[in-house]
C-alpha cells in the first residue's frame, strides 16, 4: 500500500464520520485506528531499512575484511561500523515510538497483516537488545572485537614452531608421541590465558547489559531475545542427556580402547591431550579404514561445486565471492557469511585436502545457500534471513554428513579403495558424531549458562567438572588454567552453541522428510546427489518462507511435526 493511497484511506474514512449513526460511526472509527496503525507501522519499517540496511552491509564488510587480513585498522573499522550500528538500534525516542505501534499492532491481533505485525515484533526485540548507554554499547563492542582479533592471530607456538589450526589438528590426529602431544595441546589453550581477563570483563559488561534490560543475565537475555524459552530448551537438553549418556560411554569406551592401545597407555593414562581434536568434540579416527586417505588427492571445490549443483542449489558466484585458503593474519575458523541480504554470500576457510575440510566445506556451503540466495527478493528485508539460526544450522549438518559416505564419493567420481571398510568407518564416523557432539554441546551450553548466573565462582573448575561429567574425559592433574577461553565461540557468538545439537535435531528430521517424500524411501542410505528435487524440497519448505513465520512452525511445516529428538535417535541407535 502506498503513502498516498494510505493517506486518502484515511482521509476517506474521517470525511464519512459525520453523516454515521453510534454503531457505524464506531466501526468506521475502528477502521481508522486499524488503517492508522498500519501505516503507522509501515512508515517506522520503512525508516528502519533506509538507516539500518546501509549500516549491516558496512558492519558485515568490514567484519569479513578484518577476519581476511587481521590487521588493526580492519579491525578498527568494525568497531566503528558497530558502533554506528547500535547507535541507531539505541535511539531511546524511537524505540519508545516502537513500543507503541507494537502495543497498537497487538490489540490488533490478526486484523492487521501478518507480515507487518511480524517484523515489527521482530524489530522490537532487535531495539531492545540495544536500550543501553551508548558508552556500553561502544565498550561491549571494543571489548569482543579486541577478544576476536587475538584469536585471529594467534598461532600455537611448542618450541621454535608456529603451528597453523590445521597443523595442530594434524598432529593431533596423527602423532604417537604423547609428550609431543601435550605440548601441542597446551599450545593450542595458551590462548585462553592471553583472553582470559578480558573476556571476563566482557562477560561482567554483558550482565550489565542484561540487567539494564529487565533480564537475570546475559544468558537468558540471548535466549529471550532470540524467541527461545530458556526453561524449555534446558528441558530438552536434559532430555537429551537421558537420552544419550548410555549410547555415549558405550562409543566413548570403544575410542578410548583405541586411542589408550595406540597411543601406549592404559584408557585411566588417557588425558585431554590424547584425544584427535582440541576439544573432544569430533568423531576420532579409530575406524577400519582412514577417511582422509579419499581425499588426499581430491578436489574439495570441485566436489563442492558439482554436489550442490546436482542438487539445484547451484554455489558457484559464493565461491568466486570467498576466500578459502590459509595466510598469515587470517582466521583459522571458517564461517559463511551474508553480506548483504541481497545475494552477497561469502565462505571464509582453511581448505586443506582432507575428510574434515570436505565436511567442513559442505557445511558452510550449506548455510551458503539457507541466505538471501534462495529466499525470495519478495519476502521483506527483515525477514530475508533465516527462521532461526537453528535452523540455519540444520541445512548445513544436513548436506555436511556425505563427507563420510562412500557411495556418495564415487557417485562423485571419486575412487574408494575398500567401499566396505570406508562405508564401516562412515557408518560409525556419523554414529559418533551424533554422539561426541551431544555430548560437547552439553558442556558449552551449562557452562555458559552457569557462567552467566555466577561468572565469579572458580570457572576453570567448572570447565573441568562439566568435561568429566559430559564428555567423561579427565582432567589433568594439578592443572589450573582458563581453557575455556580458549572456545572462540564463548567471545563470537555467545549462548548460541544449543542452536548447534537443536540444529542437529532438526536436520535429522529434514533427512527423514525428503527421503520420505523426495525419494519415498526409508532415511537411512538415502543419497541426494544429482536430485534436483531436493533443492526444491528445501527451498519451498525452509529457505522459501525466510523469517515470516517463527522458527517452531517452520520446523512443523516442513518435517510435519515438532521439534523432537526421535529421528536423532533413530540414526545414533540404528547403526
Amino acid at each position: 500500500m502506498t503513502a498516498f493511497l494510505r493517506t486518502s484511506l484515511l482521509a476517506a474514512v474521517i470525511a464519512s464520520l459525520a453523516a454515521c449513526t453510534s454503531p457505524e460511526r464506531q466501526a468506521i472509527e475502528d477502521t481508522a485506528a486499524l488503517a492508522s496503525t498500519l501505516a503507522d507501522a509501515v512508515r517506522f519499517i520503512a525508516q528502519y531499512e533506509a538507516a539500518v540496511k546501509p549500516l549491516e552491509k558496512a558492519a558485515a564488510l568490514a567484519s569479513w575484511n578484518a577476519n581476511v587480513t587481521g590487521r588493526d585498522e580492519d579491525f578498527k573499522a568494525v568497531e566503528e561500523a558497530l558502533n554506528k550500528l547500535d547507535a541507531v538500534l539505541a535511539d531511546r525516542a524511537r524505540f519508545a515510538e516502537l513500543e507503541k505501534i507494537c502495543e497498537r499492532v497487538a490489540a490488533a491481533g490478526d486484523r492487521i497483516d501478518a507480515l507487518v505485525a511480524r517484523q515489527i515484533g521482530l524489530l522490537r526485540l532487535q531495539y531492545l537488545g540495544k536500550q543501553l548507554d551508548p558508552e556500553l554499547l561502544k565498550k561491549l563492542a571494543a571489548k569482543a572485537i579486541a577478544i576476536e582479533q587475538a584469536f585471529n592471530v594467534y598461532r600455537a607456538k611448542v618450541g621454535d614452531r608456529e603451528l597453523t589450526d590445521s597443523q595442530v589438528r594434524k598432529i593431533l590426529k596423527e602423532s604417537r608421541d604423547t609428550a609431543e602431544r601435550k605440548a601441542v595441546w597446551e599450545a593450542n589453550k595458551a590462548v585462553g590465558a592471553a583472553v582470559e581477563a578480558d573476556l571476563k570483563e566482557l562477560v561482567r559488561l554483558r550482565n550489565e547489559a542484561a540487567r539494564t534490560l529487565g533480564f537475570k543475565n546475559y544468558h537468558q537475555m540471548q535466549l529471550t531475545l532470540g524467541e527461545q524459552d530458556p526453561e524449555q530448551v534446558l528441558e530438552l537438553f536434559d532430555e537429551l542427556h537421558d537420552l544419550t549418556r548410555e549410547s555415549f560411554a558405550i562409543a566413548k569406551n570403544y575410542i578410548d580402547a583405541h586411542l589408550a592401545q595406540a597411543y601406549g597407555v592404559t584408557t585411566s593414562g588417557l588425558r585431554p591431550w590424547h584425544y584427535q581434536d582440541p576439544f573432544f568434540q569430533e568423531p576420532q579416527a579409530v575406524f577400519p579404514a582412514d577417511l582422509d586417505s579419499a581425499y588426499a588427492d581430491a578436489d574439495v571445490l570441485k566436489l563442492c561445486r558439482e554436489f550442490y549443483a546436482g542438487i539445484g542449489l547451484p554455489i558457484d558466484d559464493v565461491l568466486a565471492r570467498s576466500d578459502l585458503y590459509e595466510k598469515s593474519g587470517k582466521s583459522p575458523h571458517a564461517f559463511c557469511t551474508d553480506i548483504d541480504r541481497e545475494g552477497d554470500v561469502r565462505v571464509l576457510a582453511n581448505i586443506v585436502p582432507n575428510h574434515y575440510w570436505m565436511g567442513t566445506m559442505l557445511h558452510e556451503l550449506g548455510h551458503s545457500v539457507y541466505s538471501s540466495k534462495n529466499i525470495p527478493t519478495e519476502v521483506p528485508y527483515i525477514l530475508r534471513t533465516d527462521a532461526h539460526t537453528l535452523c540455519n544450522e540444520a541445512i548445513a549438518m544436513l548436506l555436511e554428513r556425505f563427507a563420510s559416505r562412500g557411495d556418495w564419493l564415487e557417485a562423485m567420481g571419486v575412487e574408494v579403495k575398500d567401499r566396505a571398510a570406508f562405508d564401516e568407518a562412515g557408518a560409525l564416523s556419523r554414529r559418533h558424531h551424533l554422539l561426541i557432539f551431544a555430548a560437547w554441546s552439553q558442556v558449552m551450553f551449562r557452562f555458559e549458562k552457569s557462567m552467566y548466573e555466577n561468572p565469579d565462582r572458580d570457572l576453570n573448575k567448572l570447565w573441568w567438572d562439566l568435561v568429566e561429567k559430559y564428555q567423561l574425559v579427565r582432567r589433568p592433574e594439578g592443572r589450573n588454567a582458563p581453557d575455556y577461553a580458549a572456545k572462540i565461540h564463548i567471545v563470537s557468538s555467545p549462548a548460541y552453541y544449543h542452536n548447534y545439537l537443536m540444529g542437529e535435531l532438526f536436520a535429522c528430521q529434514l533427512n527423514a522428510a525428503i527421503a520420505r517424500e523426495v525419494f519415498g524411501a526409508p532415511p537411512a542410505g538415502v543419497l541426494y546427489n544429482g536430485n534436483a528435487k531436493v533443492g526444491e524440497f528445501l527451498k519451498a519448505r525452509v529457505f522459501g518462507p525466510g523469517r515470516t513465520v517463527h522458527w517452531t512452525e517452520l520446523i512443523r511445516a516442513a518435517t510435519g511435526e515438532p521439534l523432537n529428538a526421535r529421528a536423532f535417535a533413530a540414526e545414533f541407535k540404528g547403526k
